[in-house]
């Protein structure tokens, strides 16, 4: 598969992915309207930013510069691969 060249595609996916994000919030509270639900679910969408930050950035960045992922299996590769290796 070729990666997204067009810009305006890229923004698309982007506004698309954030309308998934705050209808699947918005329905949840809805279904369960409690202040522990959008404490759980603030910390659930908090950890999992950190996670593919930590996942995209922090590897290619500080741990190990000659590798650069193209998606969160390969990243689940690389890791699987440095484990065994270990």
């Amino acid at each position: 598969m070729q990666d997204i060249k067009s810009h305006r595609v890229l923004w698309v996916k982007g506004v698309l992915f954030l309308f998934i994000g705050i209808v699947s919030f918005v329905l949840l509270i809805f279904e369960m309207p409690t202040l522990r639900t959008v404490l759980l679910l603030l910390l659930v969408i908090w950890g999992f930013c950190r996670a593919y930050y930590f996942a995209f950035y922090v590897i290619e960045h500080y741990v190990d510069k000659r590798f650069r992922f193209s998606g969160l299996g390969s990243f689940i590769a690389y890791a699987l691969r440095r484990r065994s290796s270990s």
